[in-house]
């Protein structure tokens, strides 16, 4: 385990990445607003289990072959920046179906809700970067193998990181259903939530750049 001020540390960091609005919680806000409260939970947590496999890839040392390959890493900041786009064109396109995508079939719903989820996660090249970057500045030489406290970093960053998104997954889909009174209102923040996710795509595409 690191030690006591490496921890500290790391928790700071990690709170103003995390508890500042970012890219994650614009994703989480718009799949609030297409889905609802329950499609915004599960997209939290199909987005952390995605994040959580950077986390022990680069732990292990994974990511930094990942992002030592020019190739691979433009590959998956490109799929990660594209399917964003997809998933906001998708709920601008059928924002006039009035039952939801987790009505009807609940266990296919959510498990389609929740494998897009762990794609985003995954390939969102800036947690990526984060963690090859911050993760080896924490540990300490003398303490236990670089690995083992790398995990235990990641795992506070991935607690944190949920229980935030988790917060405004719940507020969005407060807010979200007053809309659902009005077939009009309704689609209309159907409408925001898909341009919301469909301008996070094109900002991740456009700082993939210079990533």
């Amino acid at each position: 385990m690191p030690d006591t001020p490496a921890i500290i540390s790391f928790l700071l960091v990690s709170l103003v990445i995390i508890v500042v609005p970012g890219p994650s919680v614009v994703f989480v806000i718009g799949r609030a607003m297409i889905l609802g409260t329950k499609g915004a939970l599960v997209s939290v947590w199909g987005n952390a289990l995605g994040v959580g496999v950077q986390i022990v890839g680069v732990a292990l040392g994974v990511g930094v072959l990942v992002a030592s390959s020019e190739v691979l890493f433009t590959l998956i900041k490109l799929v990660g920046s594209g399917f964003l786009v997809y998933l906001g064109v998708q709920g601008i396109l059928h924002r006039k179906r009035f039952a939801t995508t987790l009505e009807g079939d609940q266990q296919v719903a959510s498990q389609r809700v929740l494998q897009d989820s762990i794609v985003v996660g995954l390939t969102n090249a800036k947690t990526l970067v984060f963690f090859i970057a911050t993760l080896p500045l924490f540990v300490d030489p003398s303490g236990a193998a670089p690995w083992t406290q790398m995990l235990f970093l990641g795992a506070l960053f991935f607690v944190i990181g949920v229980v935030s998104d988790m917060v405004w997954a719940v507020v969005a889909g407060t807010a979200r259903s007053w809309f659902v009174r009005s077939p009009e209102r309704l689609a209309g923040v159907r409408l925001g939530g898909g341009i919301a996710l469909i301008g996070l795509g094109l900002y991740l595409f456009a700082y993939s750049f210079v990533l």
